[in-house]
């Protein structure tokens, strides 16, 4: 590995909770020091025509961010990145103004769209053009719901939610590779936009942007933002904009055969490949093949990770009663073992508001036990996503031929000890908890090597490795979960 010069890279990492300001240093010894200097809360505002993002706050708290950065690291640092999460958009004039803040992918306008795409083009169809999981969520269905209310006789061009901050800090306007993937309009063998898929809904082609690769590098940052922040006028850089795409960079494995699972609001499992997989069974799974750095794919599955016990939180706190992820842990450390339990992605689930009801309905209509006790409910959240996670890891080697030899776990969830080791127990895996922020992490790998200050991914996560300590859980006995895992997979086909 050759050894790198000291560099420092800024990180913008916006997340569907909280977006977060980082600034890393590329150590003369090799290794990657990571540290947060601004966080902010994210989250959905509801307007008269449904959910939505407010980008303004959410550019306000960029900048602020910048400014810190530029306090703190002024004209050393090399190079800005931003990602987000996934599928979500906003939509520009002529002018190239915003028409209006962005809709948020759970607003509940996309009810019904999936269904209404199939009876027009057949699901078979738009897997074999997309490879995209079928989520009412996808940019795609948005779409759909809007040529519906011809919402487009304004709007001139398209920007993802990375894609529109990186035009605000950049002058440049385009559609990063690894962000459009998750749309279900791109051809993942092509790498296009599927021109014909879009026009048979009505969505004019002509709003779509040219497709920039990870690591493409836009231009410097504008000289009124360097003036408002700070700033100096760095590179801005198209990194793997989609959130997961830059934690997948960063997963700390040597080889290929692993399962990585990015671990948040949602959780994001599955296994790199450099092609497609998009056979009958891949459909079947309903798994996505969407777009990773170093022409990668990422073949995965989205679960409602702790968006469930997020949304549970929430409510206790509104009830009068704030606890911490720790104390819930806690509680369910305690509670009875192998409970009812819920399938996470079922729809009821989506949709913000009234989750402790929505999980306690879900148990009692399959003829469980309802979950009363606070510990339990948590305990049910927990011990259900480590079922799911079992039967995706089974998924994935079966569509893939390898053996995934362990479970790298990615993000904030990779803290929560119990849940890593549930997810040991149940899949017989060894897990390799860490990096916590291994988005930024990943962020910056993409902004060093499009600089070349790292000659690669390989060596890119060669340096996470040398950087960051991991946490190892070892699975212990199984057969409880082994019996746990054939009463869920039941009641899935009930």
């Amino acid at each position: 590995m050759m050894m790198p010069e000291p560099h420092t890279y800024l990180t913008i990492d916006l997340g569907a909770e909280s977006g977060r300001v980082m600034l890393g240093c590329l150590q003369q010894d090799g290794k990657l020091a990571l540290n947060e200097i601004h966080r902010f809360a994210n989250g959905p505002v509801r307007q008269a025509d449904g959910l939505h993002w407010d980008v303004a706050h959410l550019w306000r708290e960029i900048k602020n961010g910048m400014r810190i950065a530029a306090a703190q690291a002024g004209y050393s640092l090399s190079s800005i990145g931003l990602d987000t999460w996934g599928v979500d958009f906003g939509l520009l004039d002529q002018n190239d103004e915003l028409l209006a803040d962005p809709f948020h992918y759970r607003d509940s306008r996309t009810n019904g769209m999936m269904e209404k795409a199939f009876a027009r083009l057949g699901r078979d169809e738009i897997y074999r053009r997309t490879g995209i999981q079928f989520m009412q969520l996808n940019t795609l269905y948005q779409l759909i719901a809007m040529a519906e209310g011809s919402q487009f006789s304004r709007a001139q061009t398209l920007l993802f939610m990375p894609d529109l901050f990186n035009y605000w800090l950049s002058g440049v306007k385009g559609n990063e590779y690894t962000i459009a993937s998750t749309s279900q309009c791109l051809n993942p063998s092509t790498r296009t936009w599927d021109v014909e898929l879009l026009s048979a809904f009505g969505i004019p082609p002509r709003i779509f942007g040219p497709i920039l690769q990870p690591g493409s590098i836009l231009g410097s940052l504008l000289p009124a933002v360097a003036a408002e922040t700070g700033c100096p006028a760095i590179p801005v850089i198209a990194v793997g904009s989609h959130d997961t795409a830059s934690a997948v960079a960063a997963v700390p494995a040597a080889g290929q055969d692993f399962v990585y699972l990015s671990s948040g609001t949602w959780s994001l499992m599955g296994m790199e490949t450099m092609t497609p997989v998009i056979t009958p069974a891949s459909l079947a799974y309903n798994v996505t093949n969407e777009g990773g750095v170093n022409g990668t794919i990422r073949l995965l599955k989205n679960i409602m990770g702790m968006w469930l016990l997020q949304e549970c939180r929430a409510e206790w706190a509104r009830a009068g009663q704030s606890y911490s992820y720790d104390q819930l842990t806690a509680m369910a450390a305690s509670a009875p073992a192998f409970g009812p339990v819920i399938q996470p992605n079922e729809t009821v689930f989506l949709e913000p508001g009234a989750m402790v009801q929505r999980i306690q309905n879900f148990c009692q209509q399959s003829g469980q036990a309802v979950p009363q006790e606070r510990g339990l409910l948590v305990r049910c959240i927990l011990e259900s996503l480590a079922l799911e996670y079992r039967r995706v890891v089974n998924q994935l080697e079966e569509l893939t031929g390898r053996t995934a030899s362990a479970i790298h776990i990615l993000g904030g969830g990779s803290r929560n000890a119990l849940l890593n080791q549930f997810t040991a127990d149940c899949t017989g895996k060894t897990v390799v908890a860490g990096p916590v922020e291994a988005t930024a992490a990943g962020n910056m790998l993409v902004q060093a090597i499009a600089l070349g200050h790292v000659a690669g991914l390989a060596e890119g996560r060669a340096i996470i490795r040398s950087s960051f300590t991991p946490q190892v859980f070892t699975p212990g006995d199984s057969s409880c979960w082994d019996e746990a895992y054939q009463k869920y997979t039941f009641k899935e086909a009930l």
